[in-house]
C-alpha cells in the first residue's frame, strides 16, 4: 500500500466543478513542494479515492476542504486544517506549506461538534475550524443532498405536463393515467426535499443520530407547512439537540450504554424535543414561509424588473454558491406550489453565466489562452443543460470586472422571462426541458440576449487586461503551455485542465523525437522572425517538412495567439502543418540573444521547437506539456545552457 505524506478530502455542494479543482490544485502544490498526497473527493456521486486506514496512520497532515461534511473523527491525532473548498482551490500553496511547516496547526481532538465548534472559536480559527464555517458546512451538506431529490422529482413532474398543463388532473378533460403516474411519482420525491434537507444538516453537526432526529423533525416541519425555512431551522435544531444530549449523557460510560445511547437514548429522547420545539415553532415559521413566498409572488406582477435584477445578481454572485443557492431553492419551494413562472426567471439567470464565457472567446479569441477558448466552447454544453460552475475559472479571472458582467447579463435575462411571464416547470435540464416550457423560443432568445451582452462585455474586458499584460510582470503568471500571459487568477479551472493533461502524458519523452542532426549551435540571426525563418528552412533541409514557408507561416501564426517565449533565454515555437511529414524537435543555441516576448523581460539565446503533423492527435500539446514541465527545473534549465555540444544537449534532453 503506497504511504502519502499529506492526506485530504474535497467537496462541495453540487459536488461537480468545486470538488475536483480543489482536489487538483492541492495534487498540483504537493507536487511543486516535493510531497505525496492523495485526495478524497465528495462529488455528486459519491467518495471517491476514499482514504484507508492505513494511508490516514502513515500521513503526517490532512487538509479538508470542504463545504459539505466529511467525516473528521477519522483524522484524531493528525494535524488538520479545514477550510471551505473555495480556499482550497485559491489557497492550496498556502495550505499545504501550512500543514507542513506551520508548528501552530493543531492536531485533531475528538468531542462533540459544540466543544469542537468552542475551541476552534478560542484557538483554532486559524485553523479553518470556525463555529460559523461549521454551520456553513452543514447547510451546504444538506443542501447537495437535497439537490438530487429536487431535480429527480422536478423533472418527473414536468415530463407530466407533456400531455397537457392539467393533464394529472382527474377532473381535467386532458387527464391521463400515465401523466397522473409521473406527476404523483414526481411530487412525492420533491416533498422530500423539506425532511431531506434538515436531516444532513443535522448528521453533519451530530453524524447518524442526528441524521435520525432531523428527518423526523423534518417531517413536521413538511406537515406543518414551514417549507425550506423551517427545514434549515429544524435541521440545526436536531443537530444540536443530539448535541446536547450527548453532553448530558457523557456520564454513562460508552462501554456500557454505547448501543443503548445510538439505538434508543439519542433517537427517543432527540425526536421528542426537537419534534416539540419545531411543532411549537411551526406556525410562525409557517407565517413566515408563506410570507416571503407571496411576496416574491407579488413582485412577478408588480416588479418584475426589480425581482429579475435580485434573482440575476443572486444567481451570478457565486455560481452554484449559497447565495445562488438561496434563490434556487426558492424557486424550487415555489414549483412545489404550482408556481412556474418564478423558476423560469432563476434558470435563465443560471444558465446565462456559462454560455456568456462561450460568447466572449467568440468575441475576442486572441485575449484567451487556447485551453480557456476550449472552456469556452465547452461552457456552451454546460450552461444549455443549467451547469453554471463553468463560468467560475473566468470569473476568479478578474472577479472585481467579470462578476459584474455575469450579474447584468443574468439579470437581463431573468427581468425579460420574469417581463414575459415565461413558466418553466422543472427545477433543472436547461434546454433539455424545452418542450415543457411555454414560451421555449422566446425564453431562449432572452437567455442569449444577456449571454452576448456579458459576452461583450468579458471580452471587452479580457482584451484590455491582454494589452496591459503583454508583457508579463510580477502581477500576472505565464501559461506555459500556450506562450500567452494570463492575469494571476485564484485558479481557473482551464488551467488545472491543461496541468491534468500533463500529468497523463508522461510516456510523451520529448528525447524520442530529437537526434542529432536536430541540434544546431551558434545560429546567426537578429530578430525573432530570422530565428522562426531559419527553423523552417532547417526542417526543409533535414526532410521533416516539404514547404518552409508554409511552416513559417504556421510559426508566426502561433506568435500572434501569444509569445512563445519562456523566460531564462529559452522559447519554444511550435508549428502544426500537412507538409510536416513527421513529430520532431528541434534545438538552436543562438551566437547571440534576439528579443522575444518573455515572462522575465530577457531576450532569447536558446530555442526548443517542434514540428507536428496535420493529423496530430494532440501529441504536441503533450510534448509540450512535458518540454514545459522540464523548464520549470532550474538544473535542467542551467544545464542546458551550459551545454557546449550537440552531444551534450541529445544526452541531456534524452536522460530526463
Amino acid at each position: 500500500m503506497a504511504k502519502y505524506k499529506l492526506i485530504a478530502a474535497t467537496g462541495c455542494a453540487t459536488g461537480i466543478a468545486h470538488t475536483y479543482m480543489a482536489q487538483e490544485a492541492l495534487e498540483q502544490s504537493a507536487k511543486k513542494m516535493g510531497v505525496t498526497i492523495k485526495v478524497e473527493t465528495h462529488g455528486q456521486t459519491g467518495v471517491d479515492d476514499p482514504l484507508t486506514q492505513e494511508e490516514i496512520d502513515g500521513a503526517s497532515g490532512v487538509i479538508i476542504a470542504s463545504d459539505v461534511d466529511v467525516d473528521a473523527d477519522r483524522f484524531v491525532g493528525k494535524k488538520l486544517i479545514r477550510v471551505p473548498v473555495a480556499k482550497g482551490i485559491s489557497e492550496s500553496d498556502k495550505l499545504v506549506d501550512r500543514i507542513l511547516h506551520d508548528p501552530q496547526v493543531s492536531s485533531y481532538k475528538s468531542g462533540s461538534v459544540k466543544e469542537k465548534a468552542q475551541s476552534a472559536s478560542k484557538a483554532g480559527s486559524k485553523n479553518g475550524n470556525t463555529f460559523w464555517n461549521s454551520i456553513y458546512v452543514s447547510l451546504m451538506n444538506g443542501v447537495s443532498h437535497m439537490l438530487p431529490f429536487v431535480v429527480a422529482g422536478g423533472v418527473l413532474m414536468a415530463i407530466s405536463f407533456f400531455g397537457g398543463i392539467n393533464s394529472a388532473d382527474p377532473k381535467s378533460s386532458e387527464y391521463n393515467y400515465f401523466a397522473f403516474l409521473l406527476n404523483t411519482i414526481g411530487s412525492s420525491t420533491m416533498n422530500l426535499m423539506v425532511p431531506v434537507l434538515c436531516a444532513f444538516i443535522a448528521e453533519a453537526i451530530s453524524k447518524r443520530s442526528g441524521m435520525v432526529v432531523g428527518f423526523a423533525t423534518g417531517m413536521i416541519a413538511f406537515t406543518n407547512g414551514t417549507g425550506f425555512l423551517g427545514a434549515i431551522v429544524g435541521g440545526y435544531l436536531a443537530g444540536y439537540t443530539v448535541v446536547l444530549l450527548q453532553h448530558i449523557l457523557k456520564p454513562l460510560p460508552d462501554k456500557l450504554f454505547r448501543g443503548l445511547k445510538a439505538i434508543f437514548l439519542y433517537p427517543v429522547l432527540g425526536v421528542f424535543i426537537s419534534g416539540m420545539i419545531m411543532w411549537f415553532i411551526s406556525l410562525p415559521m409557517k407565517d413566515l414561509n408563506v410570507g416571503m413566498m407571496n411576496f416574491l409572488k407579488g413582485m412577478e406582477n408588480s416588479s418584475p424588473i426589480i425581482l429579475g435584477l435580485i434573482i440575476g445578481i443572486m444567481c451570478a454572485s457565486d455560481f452554484g454558491g449559497p447565495i445562488n443557492k438561496a434563490a434556487y431553492l426558492t424557486g424550487t419551494a415555489l414549483l412545489a406550489q404550482g408556481n412556474f413562472y418564478f423558476m423560469a426567471g432563476v434558470s435563465a439567470a443560471c444558465i446565462a453565466p456559462p454560455l456568456a464565457t462561450g460568447f466572449a472567446v467568440l468575441f475576442n479569441p486572441k485575449a484567451y489562452s487556447s485551453t480557456e477558448r476550449s472552456a469556452g466552447y465547452v461552457n456552451f454544453l454546460l450552461g444549455s443543460t443549467h451547469i453554471t460552475e463553468g463560468a467560475i475559472p473566468f470569473a476568479a479571472k478578474n472577479p472585481l470586472l467579470n462578476i459584474p458582467s455575469f450579474m447584468i447579463g443574468s439579470s437581463i435575462a431573468a427581468i425579460l422571462t420574469y417581463v414575459t411571464k415565461i413558466q418553466v416547470p422543472a427545477p433543472h435540464g436547461g434546454f433539455i426541458i424545452l418542450p415543457l416550457v411555454n414560451h421555449p423560443f422566446l425564453w431562449v432568445l432572452w437567455i442569449l440576449i444577456g449571454s452576448v451582452i456579458s459576452g461583450a462585455l468579458l471580452a471587452l474586458i479580457a482584451g484590455r487586461q491582454a494589452k496591459k499584460h503583454a508583457v508579463a510582470t510580477d502581477a500576472g503568471t505565464f501559461d506555459i503551455l500556450t506562450g500567452e500571459n494570463t492575469e494571476d487568477a485564484e485558479v481557473s479551472e482551464t488551467e488545472q485542465t491543461a496541468v491534468t493533461n500533463t500529468e497523463e502524458v508522461e510516456s510523451f519523452d520529448p528525447g524520442e523525437i530529437l537526434t542529432l542532426k536536430n541540434i544546431q549551435l551558434g545560429v546567426r540571426a537578429s530578430t525573432r522572425d530570422e530565428v522562426l525563418q531559419y527553423l523552417a528552412n532547417f526542417a526543409v533541409e533535414n526532410g521533416l517538412a516539404k514547404d518552409s514557408k508554409k511552416v513559417l507561416g504556421k510559426y508566426l501564426k502561433r506568435e500572434a495567439e501569444g509569445s512563445t517565449g519562456m523566460q531564462d533565454g529559452i522559447a519554444i515555437p511550435h508549428a502544426q502543418d500537412a507538409t510536416i511529414k513527421t513529430s520532431a524537435m528541434l534545438v538552436l543555441k543562438l551566437d547571440k540573444p534576439v528579443e522575444w516576448k518573455t515572462f522575465d523581460g530577457k531576450p532569447i539565446d536558446t530555442v526548443i521547437s517542434f514540428l507536428i503533423p496535420e493529423n496530430d492527435s494532440g501529441s504536441h500539446l503533450k510534448y509540450l506539456s512535458n518540454t514545459a514541465k522540464l523548464l520549470t527545473h532550474s538544473d535542467f534549465v542551467k544545464a542546458l545552457r551550459n551545454a557546449k555540444s550537440k552531444e551534450e544537449i541529445l544526452d541531456l534532453i534524452q536522460q530526463q
